[in-house]
């Protein structure tokens, strides 16, 4: 006879599961245990938690907690619907920043509420699928995972719970990042150091919600609900929309991104699915993580980058002049007709140094 938790997580994969060492040896154990701990309350993105971009003190353990959320949306301006599965409520998913050399421990909360299992691969972590095989927990459980963040970048995670199970979730909001600094700070290309002033998570989408014959999106009761068709369309591997932080103008218009002349803006960006080319429209990449790994020299002066699907980038931009900004998907359609943009909007005085209306529209002029 089958027991509840193997009829949700597949017998195979409860057997996986069940073959798996349930602590560290002791000797490793006791030297994390032995570490200072900081609790950190997570923050919807775009905003990140507060955290030291230098390191103070040695490593030690910093402990979050998520919780699980499956969840209605609406995910463009004309109010399609389109059932969610979210990391804390959000998508992305929260931002975690730890630095090199720290142990990451993650309580993974599935409310009873929940209708499917759910786990966690970070992609910063060594062994075990990144802590997936370690974390899978039916509704109604949860997990505690420590992994030692031994590689300074910004990393994605996502649920990974197998099979077509994988691809479904991950399309469906279960992604976010992990940023781990080095030690001593970010430093550019001759080891200087580099600061920010703001920092800004985007985690761009691609959804693929399924048309009724009249061609209108379907609105579905649950996510299990919406499985069948959504796969359909997934298979066909075009997305209905691209968005940035899970809706299309989730942060245009009034919900703009916000800095000022003269200051260093850190936007980190992820994709889990798909690859995708950030362009910041009247301004660029001072210097650029394109693959997202701080061990790595920056690039410089980028104007269009390019993030992997299944990675996390980052770019350091310090404004010169005001106004709107536009950073997009440079895809131009997947940007403009599928909803992957964002604004950012810009504080300051202007300088006619760096460009100047030399003459405002007019007539054509006849000689």
């Amino acid at each position: 006879m089958f027991t509840r938790r193997e009829a949700l997580l597949g017998v195979a994969t409860a057997a996986m599961l069940s073959a798996l060492p349930l602590t560290a040896s002791p000797v490793l154990a006791d030297e994390a245990d032995a570490l200072p701990r900081q609790t950190v309350a997570l923050v919807p993105p775009p905003f990140v938690h507060d955290h030291e971009q230098v390191a103070i003190g040695g490593p030690k353990i910093v402990k979050f907690t998520m919780t699980i959320q499956e969840k209605q949306i609406v995910i463009d301006e004309d109010g399609t619907t389109f059932q969610a599965m979210t990391f804390d409520g959000s998508v992305p998913g929260p931002m975690m920043v730890v630095h090199e050399g720290d142990y990451v421990e993650l309580t993974l909360v599935n409310p009873e509420t929940s209708s499917l299992a759910h786990n966690i691969d970070f992609h910063a972590a060594t062994g075990a699928m990144g802590g997936g095989e370690l974390t899978l927990i039916n509704p109604g459980e949860q997990t505690t995972l420590r992994f030692k963040a031994t590689r300074a970048g910004v990393f994605v995670y996502h649920c990974a719970p197998g099979g077509p199970m994988t691809p479904w979730h991950v399309v469906s909001g279960m992604s976010g990042t992990i940023m781990v600094l080095p030690r001593e700070g970010l430093k550019d290309e001759k080891g200087e150091p580099i600061r920010y002033d703001r920092i800004y998570y985007i985690g761009e989408n691609d959804f693929y919600v399924p048309r009724d014959v009249d061609g209108n999106f379907k609105g579905y009761e649950s996510a299990g609900d919406a499985y069948a068709d959504t796969v359909e369309v997934m298979r066909g591997l075009v997305p209905t929309h691209v968005v940035f932080n899970g809706a299309k103008g989730a942060l245009t218009g009034d919900n703009a991104l916000t800095a000022k002349v003269g200051e260093t803006v850190m936007i980190v960006h992820a994709q889990a699915n798909r690859d995708t080319r950030p362009h910041l429209i009247g301004g660029h990449g001072d210097h650029v993580w394109e693959e997202g790994k701080f061990a790595n020299p920056p690039a410089r002066d980028l104007e269009t980058w390019f993030i992997r699907g299944g990675s996390a980038g980052a770019a350091t931009y310090t404004f010169l002049q005001p106004g709107l900004y536009a950073y997009v998907n440079h895809n131009l359609i997947e940007a403009i007709e599928l909803g992957a943009a964002a604004h950012i909007m810009v504080e300051g005085e202007w300088n006619d140094d760096l460009m100047k209306q030399v003459d405002a529209p007019r007539p054509i002029a006849s000689y």
